[in-house]
């Protein structure tokens, strides 16, 4: 494949032309996004370069370019594209995106269709979700120890942020401690690791606002007891919420059983839910001697890609006063699923990666491209162009 050697070149001189993308597209018999990624990455077509470096030049010379300006901008002894390589375990299929305000005014977008939820209405449930939504709900007010699992952009948090704003709007008396968790690390060489006391000052804390925690380990356990048990005995249910729960050390994991143990005769006191990344998975795995006791009661649940991209981005368009069709081709959505099967190695099997984040921000940079090339809506050829 041959390499432009000043693809910016080529783009001032189109420009000074008066020739635009589409109009250069349309002159040459190639798609837009064929013409997009010379003139961005210089990368030529691997069988039809010549024919359309014919084309090009007299395109150019036609609009009044010079002989010299043009062989210049069409240079292609430039040193070849390096091949791309196959990253071992892609954290994110694709970099963060963000819908420019040109391409929300090409598609006539008054809202963003990916901002954050601002209320429950606004979170997409799949099938799997809804699952593990009724799940950890169950857990809040029936006293279970529970893990919720998922690849980072899964959608873990903003179920929790669900959880927490659908038991305020039910009027569920359940009463969530959330320990802050802004520096925690698993160890002290990377960050301060969140203790068992820390765990118990934020229950009294959060339970009975004001109330001192006494120093000593015995008396602060003894509190805590009773902070509880009061507040059971009042009507209130307690359920405990640690994000990035895989980065809890083994200790604390151990010492979240006796929480969970506490208990007012038969009544559970304090459920639990830990949310984390997929490492939480592996530190709860039964082969893991040091948490055996923790695994035998801890329930893991864990949230699949969206098996539908299609489905997530109508319900987006719908929340955000448009519609899917009116943004993407059919065949624009099904090439976007496909771009989202990754090879998590060179001898591994594919694997779907299309969790909420990534399907986000792979159909944003498709939107963004097609405003760019002037395309009425999102084709496969326009998806096909994006890189991350």
């Amino acid at each position: 494949m041959c390499q432009l050697t000043s693809p910016e070149g080529l783009r001032r001189l189109l420009a000074r032309c008066g020739i635009s993308q589409r109009q250069a597209a349309t002159a040459c018999a190639v798609s837009p996004a064929t013409i997009n990624i010379l003139l961005r990455k210089g990368q030529t077509p691997k069988t039809t370069w010549p024919r359309l470096r014919e084309a090009l030049t007299g395109l150019l010379r036609d609009a009044g370019a010079s002989e010299r300006d043009t062989d210049s901008a069409l240079d292609d002894s430039g040193p070849a594209a390096a091949p791309q390589t196959i990253k071992e375990e892609p954290s994110m299929i694709i970099r963060k995106q963000h819908l420019s305000m040109s391409t929300r005014q090409h598609f006539k977008l008054l809202r963003d269709p990916f901002a954050d939820p601002q209320s429950v209405e606004d979170v997409y449930l799949s099938p799997d979700s809804r699952f593990v939504r009724e799940t950890m709900h169950d857990a809040a007010v029936n006293g279970n120890f529970l893990a919720v699992v998922g690849e980072s952009g899964s959608g873990k948090s903003t179920l929790r942020e669900e959880l927490v704003e659908r038991l305020r709007l039910n009027g569920e008396s359940v009463i969530v401690v959330e320990p802050y968790t802004l520096s925690m690390a698993e160890s002290e060489k990377n960050g301060k690791p969140l203790r068992a006391p820390h765990i118990a000052e934020a229950i009294i804390s959060t339970v009975s606002p004001g109330t001192s925690v006494p120093p000593s380990p015995e008396m602060r356990a003894r509190k805590l007891h009773k902070v509880l048990v009061e507040s059971s005995r009042a009507g209130f249910r307690h359920c405990l919420v640690i994000e990035e729960a895989h980065d809890l050390h083994m200790q604390t994991l151990k010492a979240l059983k006796r929480f969970w143990e506490l208990k007012d005769g038969m009544r559970r006191l304090l459920s639990i839910i830990l949310i984390g990344q997929t490492e939480l998975r592996d530190k709860l795995s039964s082969t893991q001697s040091d948490v055996r006791e923790v695994v035998q009661r801890c329930d893991v649940v864990e949230l699949p890609p969206v098996k539908q991209p299609g489905d997530f981005l109508a319900f987006r368009f719908q929340r955000a006063g448009s519609r899917l069709e009116d943004i993407f081709a059919p065949d624009g959505v099904e090439e976007l699923r496909n771009q989202l099967v990754v090879a998590r190695g060179l001898n591994a099997a594919s694997v779907y990666l299309g969790y909420p984040l990534a399907i986000s921000n792979f159909a944003v940079a498709s939107m963004n491209l097609a405003a760019e090339l002037g395309f009425e809506t999102v084709t496969a050829d326009v998806v096909r162009q994006v890189h991350p």
